[in-house]
């Protein structure tokens, strides 16, 4: 247990997606323009990660990994060039069941997503958490957590991201850091922050 939470931990601040892996940016900075926005993006992102990184997974080992076909009488066969293209379609499967369950089921909290969950499909921060969890060898309940707390990072620094974005909106900038010149540099700031994250992990 102990070690799924230094796992949780570090995928949530040591390797922040946005801010110390620099994945997800361009979502990242266009949708952190108000808090309420960046909550529904937060939200819908853990969803999505906390079920396509196990279900990528249980696909990898199961069907595309060195010799996974051996239950199936084709130990030699090698299918890991499909994964990321497999990869892919499972993240936009389950994007677009959970948008079919939320539209039949809870439409309120469909409206209220809007347009975030479609461009949860082509989201790059989503296929990493897959890719990673290959790279590292994850097993399902190590990619459940990696999953969630990459997720639950990204959430964290996009809902900050807005919070100061929402603050700044009353401040008098000079007219050349209005807008994204000023998101920038706080997203700069923001990385240089969580970056300490990882001195404190390594102590």
């Amino acid at each position: 247990m102990p070690d799924l939470w230094q796992l949780f931990l570090r995928s949530a601040f040591v390797e922040n997606l946005p801010l110390t892996l620099f994945l997800g940016l361009c979502t990242f900075l266009a949708l952190s323009k108000r808090p309420e926005t960046a909550v529904g993006l937060g939200i819908a992102l853990i969803a999505v990660m906390a079920v396509t990184t196990p279900l990528n997974q249980l696909l990898y080992v199961a069907v595309l990994a060195p010799g996974a076909l051996a239950w199936a009488g084709y130990p030699e066969i090698d299918l890991s060039y499909l994964s990321l293209v497999a990869f892919i379609g499972v993240i936009a499967a389950v994007v677009q069941l959970l948008e079919m369950v939320l539209d039949r089921f809870l439409p309120r909290v469909y409206a209220a997503f809007g347009v975030f969950l479609p461009l949860l499909t082509v989201q790059c921060a989503i296929l990493a958490g897959s890719l990673f969890m290959v790279e590292r060898d994850y097993s399902f309940t190590e990619s459940f957590v990696f999953g969630v707390g990459g997720a639950t990072g990204f959430a964290i620094a996009v809902i900050m991201l807005s919070a100061i974005r929402a603050r700044l909106a009353y401040a008098d900038l000079p007219a050349g850091l209005r807008g994204l010149g000023i998101t920038f540099i706080l997203a700069g700031l923001m990385s240089l922050g969580f970056s300490s994250f990882a001195q404190m992990a390594a102590q």
